[in-house]
């Protein structure tokens, strides 16, 4: 259970390459804002997952770390390099934590910060990705991938689209359109893929229908990309499938300055996990070069995300602590080599650290 008062008991995984380095930047931010809010310090859990899991267990994604994440209510992960696990052992933990815990939801704002160059100064929005099916094969089916090979030359896969999933991720945009500009977008292909995105896009008109103050478009795929890079002040929440919310919210990111400051947090109506858009960078690991701006801004919707699930004020506070802290750390000119600055993964803790405290 996560009580402020008490102390929050958060999961931690430090994940593979730079992920020890950016998730311990993350803590200790995280750490610094509990307390300068008001509560009781945090009781971290640690776990296992990639390289670090294959020593200790010989599996990338171990049954202990599912386990004890199902006694968790939130928890952050750190980025994986699934690609250097054994061949036999090519596991996505992320995507498989998403699937086992039924995480829904994928939040992913992108808006350009001050003292960062952005192609797009001017976006501001959020994209809200379905999470558990569309056209990726590793959480569309009950049993296998969803990829199979009738002959040695034909590949296919299997996209499923469900009533209940999109109307549930559609009650997440909306909602989280009430609390913004009012403004949702649906995307989808129904021109090309009337039965999967067509089902996509009529259930979310329908969900619409029960908030009256918030207005509702939709463009195809391949137009919005289109308009992301031509007119992205236009957009305040797009609401998508899996697949096309992925590729969408890359290109949002750069537009907004760097994948390094891409946060997001994947969460259901009960549980949520911190998890930076960007990868592992092994070729950065141990050089204390590492970006850790993104996980620590996923953590800033990890606490806003359980303040608004518990109605408690102290972890709204220590959320706008840890957005304002790295806002203004930015702002400064104080950046990591990765957005032409000169700060230490360290250093630029330490800057967000010390912001903190700051009103």
């Amino acid at each position: 259970m996560n009580a402020t008062k008490a102390g929050l008991r958060l999961g931690v995984i430090d994940g593979d390459g730079i992920g020890p380095e950016v998730v311990a930047a993350t803590r200790a931010v995280v750490d610094e804002a509990i307390g300068a809010a008001g509560s009781a310090p945090v009781e971290w859990v640690p776990l296992l997952i990639g390289h670090d899991a294959i020593a200790a267990y010989g599996n990338p994604l171990p049954e202990q770390t599912l386990v004890a994440l199902e006694d968790l209510d939130a928890w952050i992960l750190g980025p994986h390099d699934n690609a250097s696990y054994p061949s036999d052992m090519r596991v996505a933990p992320g995507g498989t934590i998403r699937k086992r815990l039924e995480l829904y939801a994928n939040i992913r704002p992108a808006a350009a910060f001050t003292g960062v160059r952005a192609m797009a100064p001017e976006i501001d929005l959020v994209i809200v990705r379905e999470n558990s099916e569309g056209f990726y094969a590793d959480r569309n089916m009950f049993a296998g991938s969803g990829e199979f090979r009738p002959t040695e030359d034909v590949a296919m896969a299997v996209a499923v689209i469900t009533r209940q999933a999109c109307e549930r991720i559609a009650h997440q945009a909306l909602r989280l359109a009430r609390g913004r500009r009012k403004h949702v977008t649906v995307v989808h292909k129904a021109n090309v893929l009337p039965m999967t995105t067509g089902l996509f896009r009529d259930v979310c008109y329908e969900v619409a229908a029960q908030y009256p103050d918030v207005t509702v478009d939709d463009e195809h795929v391949d137009a919005m990309a289109a308009l992301l890079v031509r007119a992205p002040e236009r957009f305040d929440v797009i609401v998508t499938e899996n697949l096309f919310g992925d590729i969408l919210s890359d290109l949002a990111g750069e537009l907004s300055g760097s994948l390094g400051l891409a946060a997001s947090l994947n969460c259901s109506d009960t549980r949520a996990m911190a998890q930076a858009v960007h990868g592992a960078a092994p070729g950065l690991a141990g050089h204390n070069r590492a970006n850790p701006a993104a996980l620590q801004l996923s953590s800033a919707m990890l606490l806003r995300w359980l303040a608004v699930r518990d109605n408690d004020r102290i972890l709204h506070d220590a959320a706008d602590r840890v957005t304002r802290a790295v806002t203004a750390t930015l702002a400064a000119g104080i950046a990591t080599a990765d957005l032409g600055g000169l700060a230490s993964t360290s250093e630029f803790t330490e800057q967000v650290r010390a912001r903190v405290h700051r009103r």
